[in-house]
């Protein structure tokens, strides 16, 4: 019943956004043709059978983005960015069209093609947002709401009440658990033990329930196939949150070995040789672009570093990178000259004498960092990854904080998730480390450029950059 009302949702959805489609191209047809008055420059009837093309064509691009998902647990701001991106790469699409069709359509208006994603955009977000609203409306009154019954009195349990709790906007309501071990009556965070796992037969035929959560503790799996059954049987949607998400990622990469499913710890896109190739030309383009737009500025830096302080204009230090190999890692000099071994161990923090003053600004802006352009450039590292760490602490924080070493299955980068939400310097390295998990499990190109726009604004000046 659920899945056909989300089929019946989604084709509405789709309707609406082909609707949108039309409406914002005739829109910036009309504007260009219309209200300005310019020649078409070829016929009318190409511009509207282009329509064919581009209203299929938007349609599966939001697909692909997944736009067409339940938007009960998509964040807003996940959903505006993917509407974006949508509607960037049928801007680069139509363009790519036009430009292969020169000698047929070098007369079709690339403003009004301009005009039409910026239209479609706002319209779609406008839409979009809308219907959030309209929804939320509706479950803070009672209605569009789904109850839930959790089976399994566990930490999976736990993270979901937590959840839930904390986005009431989601519209789900949490009947009550059913437990072997807890007892009637304990409680979390107000949601109850009603009894047994036995009960569920009775409580099945009782209960309007929307979905059944199985929230077992890993040590009880063996009631799994017989619960599954039962929840089947009666024809409620049954989804199963697993109690190892301390050891399986939010993204597993699961495969078909001739019909046993093979779940692997963890999935790292960058594994996988197209991607890791598309990362490394990004890499060599932004890197060498950089080093050109930045070269002026470096000339002034490496200057005010010989003339304020005795020693060399460029530091290098030993770094950890991809599988756990080291490189030298080159930054300007911030810091009067130590021993080598003071380098190795020590941590700079707040108002450390070591550093000189022009070493303080070139820190605080990040300027420092510049010269790993060049260590991007030959392959060490890449413009987004976790940040590389120095051999002590990499051996202090391995066996400190599991799996910090994950991070080294990718190349290092100048910036990183961690980094643009704050955790730089003399940060928890534990935060850290989650924040590079989700990157190496997340990754794509969209996220490497979001991170690159956010660098602008949150990642150069840090308050923690010492």
């Amino acid at each position: 019943m659920i899945k056909d009302n989300q089929k019946h949702l989604n084709r509405i959805h789709v309707v609406i956004d082909a609707v949108i489609i039309v409406i914002s191209y005739l829109i910036a047809y009309w504007l260009i043709f219309g209200y300005m008055g310019k020649y078409p420059g070829i016929p009318k009837g190409v511009y509207f059978s282009a329509l064919f093309f581009i209203v299929p064509g938007g349609l599966g691009l939001y697909w692909f983005f997944h736009l067409y998902e339940p938007m009960r647990v998509m964040g807003r701001r996940l959903e505006l960015f993917n509407v974006l991106k949508a509607n960037l790469v049928g801007l680069l699409t139509i363009t790519l069209v036009l430009y292969l069709a020169k000698e047929r359509l070098q007369h079709f208006s690339r403003p009004m093609v301009f005009l039409f994603i910026g239209f479609n955009f706002v319209f779609e977000a406008v839409f979009r947002l809308t219907l959030r609203s309209i929804l939320r409306s509706f479950r803070r009154k009672g209605y569009n709401q789904k109850h839930v019954l959790l089976i399994g009195y566990s930490r999976a349990a736990q993270g979901y009440i937590d959840r839930v709790l904390a986005n009431p906007d989601w519209g789900y309501i949490i009947r009550g658990i059913l437990d072997d071990h807890a007892e009637r009556g304990t409680e979390y965070k107000g949601v109850r033990v009603l009894g047994h796992i036995a009960n569920l037969d009775e409580i099945l035929p009782m209960n309007r329930l929307d979905e059944i959560a199985i929230t077992l503790s890993i040590n009880e799996y063996d009631k799994l196939e017989r619960i599954v059954n039962a929840c089947e049987k009666s024809g409620v949607h049954t989804k199963f949150i697993p109690d190892y998400n301390k050891v399986i990622p939010t993204k597993p990469y699961t495969e078909d070995l001739l019909g046993l499913p093979v779940i692997n710890i963890r999935n790292v896109p960058l594994t996988d040789s197209f991607n890791a190739a598309l990362k490394r030309t990004m890499d060599i383009l932004g890197g060498t672009f950089a080093l050109i737009l930045f070269s002026p500025v470096m000339l002034v830096v490496a200057i005010a570093v010989k003339l304020t302080s005795p020693g060399p204009v460029i530091f290098s230090q030993e770094r950890v990178g991809l599988h756990n190999r080291s490189f030298k890692m080159y930054k300007f000099r911030s810091m009067e000259v130590q021993k080598p071994t003071d380098e190795k161990t020590a941590w700079t923090t707040k108002g450390d004498p070591r550093v000189t003053s022009i070493g303080r600004f070139i820190r605080k802006t990040s300027i420092d960092e510049l010269p790993q352009l060049w260590n991007i450039v030959k392959g060490d590292m890449s413009l987004v990854g976790p940040r590389p760490e120095r051999p002590h602490f990499v051996e202090k924080f391995r066996e400190e904080i599991p799996r910090y070493m994950v991070k080294h299955q990718v190349r290092p980068g100048l910036t990183g998730w961690a980094q643009v939400n704050g955790y730089r310097g003399d940060t928890s390295i534990t935060k850290r480390i989650e924040y590079d998990l989700y990157y190496i499990e997340n990754w794509s190109l969209g996220l490497d450029f979001k991170i690159i726009f956010l660098t602008f604004f949150r990642g150069f000046v840090n308050k923690n950059a010492y």
